[in-house]
């Protein structure tokens, strides 16, 4: 998510280094002196002259320097694949590459140039539709997005306009409309209900509601201004699913006391890819097109979808849902096309590696996919928990039915020929923390270090707070992707237990020798955020804030 970036004034940074030579010297400052090039690192690039930051030059540099130092300074981000993070994908097979590649200048908004792209975009919202449940009888209507966000916006501006045709067709106020989710919601929800002047009632959660929204809660805060309910299917915080036939009921229920009609869509950016094809399904009950109550549904194909960045899908259960007036029909380039989104032009190439992706693994390679993710989820869930140094929060390692970890004593559940079906459904998600002996143990020792040690050895892992009303808890969390292997999973938990080890055998002090380093000029200078050591200084608390809980 690119966050908000002031405008940084070159003559001022420059007037501040000149101020502080040591400084100056930190920032490799030449202003003087060239060579003749013969190769990047024999230009002046190499030695007096840094490429320009925050004002365009006046003059060019050769492209094979620059494209060195801008190799050389991306040296310095995180390997995309050690991003245990983001749930983002960062792996796609090699023809998928090359189709990437081969289509990366077709732009989605240019219909009638690529009417073979646009063939392929109707095959995947047709197939996605078909994977989550489209009812006969109706006519399922969707479009492919930038991602989830985008998604999510169209879902919520859609309810919100069905809402107030309904309410003025009737003679009532449109002026107060409300929308309900958790408070684990991704910031994308608040941002629809911000953006779009609809009030968010964003609901607590707790462990009682393992962490997500409590349908006891929703039934109490329901109303005849309420749009819609946000449900969201793979929380980012624990990837427990919400429960939504539950809340379906209790809606079926108001409904019949006040003739209220409330909708749901539901959020499934990452269980939307996950939910069809695994065995647990989400658990038992329905979830999609199969409950009448399920207006539109999203879901990122950038995540589980198994593509690079910049595409999501949102699918409504019949065209019927989304009101003609948002529609806009485009007379563009020749063509005519009918089209609802927020942005125009966007990337095609990542919906042709949608459908390659697709039509190459099938539903039983999505299936294998999908599982062989689980079933690492779950071997590092159980190896956490096995050293009595961890607690899971998340539990698709637990039995069906099972959401509280017993103690080390206790035996781990398993079987021959297990499935995800044997287990909790959920997301791949792995959030663990400090267990309550540990923490006993050694009181000294800050769960942080655990993340910036590991940072040291490449994984990127975040330690960061259960939302507001658990935010007493601090989780570490892992998405176990497509790409996590079992070399790398096993990898991984040795150097979780390397580091654990360590920091219980160091002096607390000396693992301040560990924190992160300083931020730089640009981060100084143009962003309106905070790192993580000056969060107190935020405007808003996270209790009153939005949450973004790393995507």
């Amino acid at each position: 998510m690119a966050g908000l970036a002031r405008h940084v004034d070159p003559d001022e940074i420059i007037k501040i280094l000149h101020d502080h030579p040591d400084a100056a010297r930190k920032q490799h400052i030449h202003t003087h002196g060239s060579v003749s090039q013969s190769t990047p690192y024999s230009s002046r690039y190499a030695t007096q002259t840094e490429l320009s930051k925050f004002r365009i030059p006046q003059d060019g540099a050769p492209a094979d320097a620059v494209h060195a130092m801008l190799k050389d300074e991306l040296d310095l981000d995180g390997k995309p694949n050690l991003n245990l993070a983001s749930f983002v994908g960062t792996y796609m097979e090699r023809e998928a590459d090359a189709l990437m590649m081969e289509n990366i200048s077709k732009n989605m908004s240019d219909a009638d140039e690529y009417p073979a792209m646009m063939d392929m975009h109707a095959r995947c919202v047709s197939i996605i539709a078909h994977l989550w449940g489209a009812q006969k009888g109706e006519k399922a209507i969707g479009t492919a997005t930038t991602g989830s966000s985008e998604a999510i916006h169209l879902g919520g501006l859609a309810m919100k306009r069905r809402w107030q045709e309904k309410r003025q067709a009737a003679g009532k106020d449109t002026s107060k409309p409300n929308i309900i989710m958790g408070a684990n919601a991704q910031v994308a929800l608040e941002k629809f209900a911000r953006y779009f002047e609809v009030e968010s009632r964003i609901l607590p959660v707790s462990k009682k509601s393992n962490y997500r929204l409590d349908p006891e809660l929703v039934k109490e805060n329901i109303d005849e201004n309420t749009i819609g309910i946000f449900v969201i299917l793979g929380s980012t915080y624990t990837g427990h699913y919400e429960p939504v036939e539950e809340i379906s009921k209790i809606l079926d229920e108001y409904e019949k006391k006040t003739g209220v009609d409330i909708p749901i869509h539901v959020d499934a950016a990452s269980g939307g890819f996950i939910a069809p094809f695994t065995h647990a399904k989400v658990g038992g009950p329905k979830w999609n097109f199969d409950l009448p109550r399920v207006k539109s549904i999203n879901t990122s194909g950038h995540k589980f979808g198994l593509v690079y960045a910049g595409v999501g899908w949102i699918i409504w259960r019949d065209e019927a849902m989304l009101p003609k007036h948002l529609v806009f029909e485009l007379h563009y380039l020749g063509g005519t096309e009918e089209s609802y989104t927020l942005n125009f032009s966007r990337p095609g190439a990542q919906i042709i590696c949608q459908y390659f992706n697709l039509i190459h693994l099938g539903f039983n390679g999505f299936r294998s996919i999908m599982e062989n993710c689980m079933i690492n989820a779950r071997l590092l869930s159980k190896a956490l928990e096995a050293s009595g140094w961890y607690v899971c929060v998340s539990d698709i390692h637990r039995k069906k039915g099972e959401h509280d970890f017993k103690g080390v004593e206790h035996p781990v559940f398993s079987k021959d020929d297990e499935t995800s079906a044997d287990y909790n459904a959920g997301l791949p998600v792995v959030a663990f923390c400090f267990s309550d002996a540990f923490k006993k143990d050694y009181p000294a020792l800050k769960q942080q270090s655990v993340s910036t040690l590991l940072r040291a050895k490449q994984y990127i892992i975040p330690n960061y707070p259960l939302p507001p009303n658990e935010d007493a808890t601090e989780i570490l969390r892992v998405v176990v992707r497509e790409s996590m292997s079992l070399d790398l999973l096993d990898r991984l938990v040795s150097d979780i237990f390397a580091v654990t080890q360590t920091m219980m055998e160091c002096d607390p002090v000396d693992l301040q020798a560990f924190a992160p380093g300083s931020s730089s000029v640009e981060k100084n200078h143009s962003s309106s955020g905070y790192n993580a050591e000056n969060k107190h200084k935020a405007k808003r608390p996270m209790k009153h804030g939005i949450h973004r809980s790393v995507c």
